[in-house]
């Protein structure tokens, strides 16, 4: 869908392409369709990209304006990434580098957000929901690189969850 989005790589001339309207509509007739046939109590989160990170491309701007065009269409989450469309983007990567375009998303739109971008310690996800940067945090490569992270981030937030039943033996004892 992104590849509709960002006027860097559509360059369509049909109702698809050019205007931001246009080059939203295909994400628009999407929603719209998928929320025929998924349950309004089951959520619908929409992954974007917030920005380009190169100027003429797609904006935060255009991402508050789109969370406000899909919000009502049933969108629930926002799921904020950013760049990867041309790769000649200088994208200062860092921890929760791309945590502001959650934060500023929700709070310009009120559309919930997922915040995403190197976000590996414990402490860092449970700063970024106490502040309202963001709803909810997803721990993308740091799952791959420690599958047992959301065990060892409840404790080290001194937090107590529930283990599935097949782990229960390998809980460590406190």
């Amino acid at each position: 869908m992104n590849s509709f989005l960002s006027p860097l790589s559509n360059h369509r001339t049909d109702e698809y392409g050019g205007t931001f309207e246009n080059r939203t509509r295909i994400l628009s007739e999407v929603v719209t369709d998928v929320r025929k046939v998924w349950p309004e109590q089951y959520p619908l989160f929409v992954r974007i990209s917030a920005t380009d990170w190169v100027e003429g491309g797609w904006t935060p701007e255009d991402s508050v304006a789109l969370a406000k065009l899909l919000q009502p269409l049933g969108v629930n989450v926002f799921d904020c990434s950013s760049g990867g469309v041309v790769p000649h983007a200088k994208i200062p990567v860092g921890p929760g580098y791309q945590v502001p375009f959650a934060q500023r998303i929700r709070s310009e739109s009120g559309m919930p957000t997922g915040a995403v971008g190197m976000i590996t310690d414990p402490a860092q996800a449970d700063h970024i929901i106490r502040t309202g940067q963001a709803d909810l945090v997803f721990i993308a490569r740091q799952l791959l690189r420690e599958p047992y992270w959301p065990f060892q981030a409840a404790r080290a937030l001194g937090q107590e969850i529930q283990w599935p039943p097949q782990y229960e033996r390998a809980k460590p004892k406190t």
